[in-house]
């Protein structure tokens, strides 16, 4: 069974970002088909973030898990044109290879669609130089068209949702094929 990582790097704990992240993975297609392990980045130790400390025990299990994973999510708010701090910091901890031989899906949210193309001019060229084998079309969402539920998920309008599910299903299918080629 393929294993995803879903990262989000958002530092907010009422995190849209982190919303939409439990929404792709609670609807991943062939539910039940994948084990998926969530790290919220915002949860790991301020002190070994911001302290550069690559041998503080909760950053080399994030490396562990990266390396046990055969895919990765990685989920950021947006900020002044780039994906989050806190997860340039611990990007900035993890090997240099680290997502070598993963496939990798980037998702962004944020306030403005000018902030579309932080994910290929930003975040795809430090995924990629971390090795990244495949890394998938990404995903901008609008915070505008994310509506919260009463059950604390979210819901997007047919075009976002569609567009999702789209790029998700690439994900999934880069994932299949990486097994095939494994086995």
């Amino acid at each position: 069974m393929p294993t995803i990582l879903a990262i989000s790097g958002s530092p907010s704990p009422t995190s849209k970002t982190a919303r939409v992240l439990r929404h792709v993975t609670d609807n991943l297609p062939g539910s039940g088909a994948y084990e998926v392990r969530h790290l919220a980045v915002r949860d790991l130790p301020a002190h070994a973030l911001v302290g550069a400390d690559v041998h503080d025990p909760a950053i080399l299990a994030v490396g562990a898990a990266i390396a046990a994973a055969d895919g990765v999510i990685v989920a950021t708010p947006v900020y002044k044109a780039a994906y989050s701090g806190i997860l340039k910091s611990l990007l900035d901890l993890l090997p240099q290879y680290a997502l070598a031989g993963k496939v990798v899906l980037p998702l962004a949210t944020g306030g403005t669609p000018a902030h579309v193309l932080a994910i290929d001019y930003a975040l795809r060229p430090v995924l990629s130089s971390m090795g990244a084998t495949h890394i998938v079309a990404g995903c901008f969402i609008h915070d505008k068209t994310i509506v919260d539920t009463d059950g604390g998920g979210i819901l997007l309008d047919a075009t976002g949702q569609t567009f999702l599910d789209n790029v998700v299903a690439g994900f999934t299918d880069a994932l299949a094929a990486r097994s095939l080629q494994a086995a």
